[in-house]
């Protein structure tokens, strides 16, 4: 059981970076049969409090279950609720799945919904899937509740798919208000115990509504260590491990690893404000020019990332059909034209993109000065327009699967993060047309010629899409490889 804790010791010493981790059994041979033993990238922040994003965690350890899921494309999915209708403009009924008891015993009612969805809205600060909505839950029945928003809403079911709108038991409040999901989930496992920042056990919850789950439970471990996680799969010591970097994922048997698109866009946002260097149409058309992808892929991400066609990428198969791209402005010589390029040094590879951007954009004749600093010392100066050009790793459909919101809050004029500073009318019409579409398949037309209208500006110049990657021991079948990084082990998940 100790062999991976002196091992992960040892890499420790060797590399003086502290991990954290927990006691680990070998692959196959779990530290009890049928176990399996699970390795994820950061430990949580908030003791899993599904407010925040360690809601997230809850949903790929099959603890806590939302009303909604989503399927491939982002369209909604039965839950815990098993249907749906819109009643009007502002109102959607849910009607909830029979048979569900949570961990502690309780049954699933319309009742225990309105309490775990009403806390969600009152909670400070309130999950981001309700930023700007203004949300009503109430019981109609005993197995059915309805949802009323202040504003007409046609996503409200994708809304309920978010983690941070799980559904606990009662049980799960306590005096202060604040939610514990210890056996109070309805997932296929139980949460018995969560280790702080080192691990939790989870056990097979043998009352779950779809069936047992194929392995007697998890051991999960919280392994901050690129090396350490990507360790753990190659010596065997691991059977499901979450976010191996890129540049080890080459060292690992490719039966053991794989690559998956993800709904995150590196971007590089131009600073279109008045009086800015790059308030100049043509000048953004430069910059535009200047960007070569290629090495950008090739170099920091090592082949392992996708070229950007527009700002939606291959998570989304859906924005392979955008229309033809809008003619931008003709671009103009940077004639030396001083420009402050950032980026923060969180993500290990957006520096090398920047220093990459910077040597291009000089031989295109601009003189660049880069800045780099921690995402918590640039993240102010960026949104008040300190920078010319910020290069960003953002993701774009943020917990509803429909990336309206994201369009909006970085290109729309009251957009809360608008880096670029846009403020264009056409853009704003399309997003508003958009955001009102209910038709999932007119709306994602919709969607791709806000796209067209934002990248027509020159406001952002998308670089690349970046791919996650999964590792599973052999013989590990039925993990999730999920675009949105909500689902890891599955009911199905196990070991042979």
């Amino acid at each position: 059981m100790l062999r991976l804790r002196r091992w992960l010791r040892l890499v420790a010493a060797m590399s003086a970076v502290p991990l954290v981790a927990g006691c680990f059994g070998a692959a196959g041979q779990s530290t009890e049969d049928g176990r399996l033993s699970v390795v994820m990238l950061l430990p949580p922040r908030a003791a899993l409090n599904p407010f925040t994003d360690d809601a997230f965690k809850l949903s790929r350890l099959g603890i806590a279950e939302t009303l909604i899921n989503l399927d491939p494309e982002g369209g909604p999915l039965p839950g815990l609720a098993v249907s749906w209708e819109r009643r009007d403009e502002f109102e959607w009924s849910f009607q909830l799945r029979p048979g569900v008891v949570f961990h502690d015993g309780s049954p699933l009612t319309a009742e225990v919904v309105v309490d775990s969805l009403g806390r969600a809205t009152r909670a400070r600060p309130k999950p981001r899937i309700l930023d700007g909505v203004d949300m009503q839950v109430r019981a109609d029945g005993p197995d059915r509740v309805a949802v009323r928003t202040a504003e007409p809403d046609p996503l409200v079911p994708q809304r309920l798919s978010s983690p941070q709108l799980s559904i606990l038991a009662s049980s799960a409040y306590g005096p202060d208000g604040l939610p514990d999901p210890t056996r109070a989930g309805s997932g296929p496992f139980v949460l018995t115990e969560l280790r702080g920042a080192d691990g939790a056990r989870l056990d097979r919850y043998d009352g779950y509504w779809d069936g047992k789950a194929q392995a007697s439970g998890l051991d999960v471990h919280f392994v901050p260590d690129g090396t350490a996680r990507t360790a753990a799969l190659r010596t065997g010591d691991a059977d499901v491990v979450e976010a191996i970097p890129a540049s080890q994922a080459g060292l690992l048997d490719p039966n053991t690893v794989r690559a998956v698109p993800m709904p995150r866009t590196n971007t590089l946002y131009l600073n279109t404000r008045p009086g800015s260097v790059l308030g100049d149409p043509g000048l953004r058309s430069a910059v535009r020019e200047a960007v070569d992808r290629q090495p950008l892929v090739g170099g920091p991400y090592e082949g392992q990332a996708d070229l950007a066609r527009g700002l939606l990428g291959p998570a989304l198969p859906w924005s392979g059909q955008r229309p033809e791209p809008a003619a931008p402005a003709p671009p103009v010589d940077p004639a030396g034209r001083k420009i402050t390029l950032a980026t923060f040094s969180d993500r290990a590879e957006l520096p090398e993109v920047a220093a990459i951007l910077e040597q291009q954009l000089e031989r295109a004749g601009f003189q660049v000065e880069l800045v780099v600093r921690e995402y918590s010392q640039i993240e102010a100066d960026a949104l008040s327009g300190q920078f010319d050009a910020f290069v960003l790793s953002r993701a774009t459909v943020l917990d509803s699967g429909d990336p309206v919101a994201y369009l909006q809050s970085d290109f729309s004029c009251d957009g809360g993060f608008n880096i670029s500073g846009l403020c264009d009318p056409a853009v704003d019409a399309a997003l508003t047309e958009a955001a009102a579409e209910g038709d999932l398949a007119v709306r994602r037309q919709k969607i791709l010629l806000a796209e067209r209208e934002v990248l027509r500006t020159g406001a952002a110049v998308p670089l690349l899409h970046e791919r996650v990657f999964q590792g599973n021991a052999p013989g590990v079948e039925g993990a999730a490889f999920d675009p949105r990084e909500r689902l890891l082990v599955l009911p199905g998940t196990r070991a042979d």
